[in-house]
C-alpha cells in the first residue's frame, strides 16, 4: 500500500505542479486575447441571457439557467469554504489575488468548453443529449481522436468517485459529528437515501433540485458572510490593500502564519483557483451540453458566469471573512479555519460553515454523480446507467465510514488526467470558438 501511496504522491505532485498549473492558466490567457476579451466584457450580457428564460425545449433536456445551477452544484463546494482558507494559511493573503486572476481568465476557457459541448453535443439511445469533452474530441478532431475522448471518460469516471462522491460525503460526516456528535453511519445512511431520490430521475431531477437548491444556498453563505463584513466594514480597504501587497511581495510571518514567499502565493492561488471553479478540468460542460439552446455562443456565456459566481463573488467573501476577524493568523487550515473566522465573526458563526460545508457537498455529490454517469455511458453505453447509480450511492455510504487519504490522492491524480485531454481538445479547437463567437456577435 505504502508503494502505491508514494507513486499517487508522486503522480500528483508532478500533474499538480507548475507545468500542468502554466497550462491551464495559459490556455485561459490564450482563448481570452483570441476572444478579445469577450468573457469580460459580456459579463452583464450573460447575467441578462441566464435570467431572461429563453429556452428551446426541442433541442435539451434542461433550461439553460438549470444547466448553470448543475454545473455550480459540483463546483460550489469544499473548494470554497477549506479551499479559500488553504490558499491563505499555505500562501498568504496573497493568494486570493492569484484566485482572481485565474478566474478571470477561466471565463473564457469556462465559455470555450460549454461552446464545444453544445455544438458537438450527441443524441444518446434514450434522446437525452449528451455532450463534453469526450465528444467534442471525437466529433470535433475526428475519431482518429477518440482514443483521447475514451480516456478522459475513463479519468472522469474514476475521478468522480472520488472528488465527487466519497471526499464530500467524508466532510459531511466529519463536520456533523464534529459540531452536532451525529454518527458517520447515521450521516451516511441518509446522505445515501436523499442522492439516490435526486440521481433516480436523471439530469432532469437533478436540475430541479440544483435550480432550486443552489441559488438559496449560495445566497445564505453571501448573506452570512456580508454580516461579518459589514461589522468589520472600516477594515475591509485594509483587507484588500493586504492582498494585492502580499501577491507580489510576499507575506511576513505573523502570529501562527509562518510566512509565505511570492511563489508560493501565486501556486497555491492558480491552484485553489482550479480546484474551486473546475475552469479547464472538463466537468462542466457535460452539465451545459444538456441545456435546452441550439446555440453554443448563448450557452457559453451563461456558463462563464460560473467561475465568476464561484471564485471571485464566493470565494472573496470566505478570503475576506478570514482576513477581517485575524484568524488567518491563528495557525489553523483547511475548513477548521473557516469556522474559527466565521466564528469569532458573528455569534454562532461556525454553523454557517458547518451547514453550508454539509449543502455544498450534498449538491456536489448529485452533480457529480451526472458528471460521472456520462463518462461511464460514453464508454459502456446506456446500460451502465442503472448499475452506475447503484454504485454511486453505495458510495456515499462507504465514504462517510472510511479513512481516504489514499481516495484523496487518487482523486486529485485522476482530476488532473482529466484536464490533460480536454486542454488539448481546447487549445486545437480554438479556431471553432473564436469562428462562432464572431458570427454570434455579429448578429447580435
Amino acid at each position: 500500500m505504502k508503494i502505491v501511496t508514494d507513486l499517487l504522491n508522486t503522480l500528483s505532485n508532478f500533474i499538480w505542479g507548475p507545468i500542468m498549473l502554466a497550462l491551464l492558466l495559459g490556455v485561459g490567457i490564450y482563448l481570452t486575447l483570441g476572444l478579445k476579451l469577450m468573457p469580460w466584457r459580456k459579463i452583464g450580457y450573460g447575467f441578462k441571457l441566464l435570467f431572461s428564460g429563453k429556452a428551446d425545449k426541442d433541442q435539451g433536456d434542461i433550461s439553460p439557467f438549470q444547466a448553470l445551477m448543475t454545473a455550480l452544484s459540483a463546483t460550489i463546494g469544499t473548494g470554497n469554504i477549506a479551499g479559500v482558507a488553504t490558499a491563505i494559511f499555505l500562501g498568504g493573503p496573497g493568494a486570493i489575488f492569484w484566485m482572481w486572476i485565474t478566474a478571470l481568465f477561466g471565463m473564457a476557457t469556462k465559455y470555450g468548453e460549454a461552446v464545444l459541448a453544445v455544438k458537438y453535443r450527441e443524441v444518446d439511445s434514450r434522446g437525452k443529449r449528451q455532450g463534453g469533452p469526450m465528444y467534442y474530441i471525437k466529433n470535433g478532431l475526428g475519431k482518429n481522436w477518440q482514443w483521447l475522448g475514451f480516456l478522459f471518460a475513463l479519468f472522469g469516471t474514476i475521478a468522480a468517485f472520488g472528488i465527487g462522491n466519497m471526499v464530500q460525503s467524508n466532510s459531511v460526516a466529519d463536520a456533523l459529528n464534529s459540531n452536532f456528535n451525529i454518527d458517520p453511519l447515521i450521516t451516511g445512511i441518509v446522505l445515501a437515501i436523499l442522492v439516490g431520490l435526486v440521481i433516480i430521475g436523471g439530469v432532469t431531477r437533478i436540475g430541479e433540485v440544483a435550480g432550486k437548491l443552489v441559488p438559496v444556498m449560495a445566497i445564505a453563505y453571501i448573506a452570512g458572510s456580508l454580516i461579518v463584513i459589514f461589522a468589520n466594514f472600516g477594515e475591509v480597504g485594509n483587507a484588500f490593500n493586504l492582498i494585492f501587497s502580499s501577491a507580489f511581495s510576499g507575506t511576513a510571518a505573523t502570529g501562527g502564519f509562518a510566512g509565505a514567499a511570492v511563489m508560493a502565493a501565486i501556486r497555491f492561488g492558480v491552484a485553489r483557483g482550479v480546484f474551486s471553479n473546475e475552469a479547464g478540468l472538463g466537468s462542466a460542460p457535460i452539465a451545459h451540453a444538456a441545456a435546452q439552446t441550439n446555440d453554443p455562443v448563448r450557452q457559453g456565456m451563461i456558463a462563464m458566469l460560473g467561475t465568476f459566481i464561484d471564485t471571485i463573488v464566493i470565494c472573496t467573501m470566505t478570503a475576506l471573512v478570514i482576513l477581517l476577524t485575524g484568524a488567518w493568523t491563528s495557525g489553523e487550515t483547511g475548513a477548521s479555519l473557516s469556522t474559527l473566522a466565521y466564528g469569532q465573526g458573528i455569534s454562532g458563526g461556525n454553523y454557517i460553515v458547518t451547514i453550508g460545508l454539509v449543502i455544498f457537498a450534498f449538491t456536489t455529490l448529485i452533480g457529480w454523480s451526472y458528471y460521472g454517469e456520462r463518462c461511464a455511458e460514453f464508454i459502456f453505453g446506456a446500460a451502465i446507467i442503472i448499475p452506475y447509480r447503484i454504485v454511486w450511492v453505495v458510495a456515499v455510504m462507504t465514504g462517510a465510514l472510511i479513512k481516504l487519504n489514499l481516495v484523496w490522492l487518487l482523486a486529485d491524480v485522476m482530476n488532473g488526467f482529466m484536464a490533460i485531454p480536454n486542454l488539448i481538445a481546447l487549445a486545437v479547437l480554438s479556431p471553432v470558438i473564436f469562428k462562432v463567437t464572431k458570427d454570434y456577435l455579429n448578429k447580435n
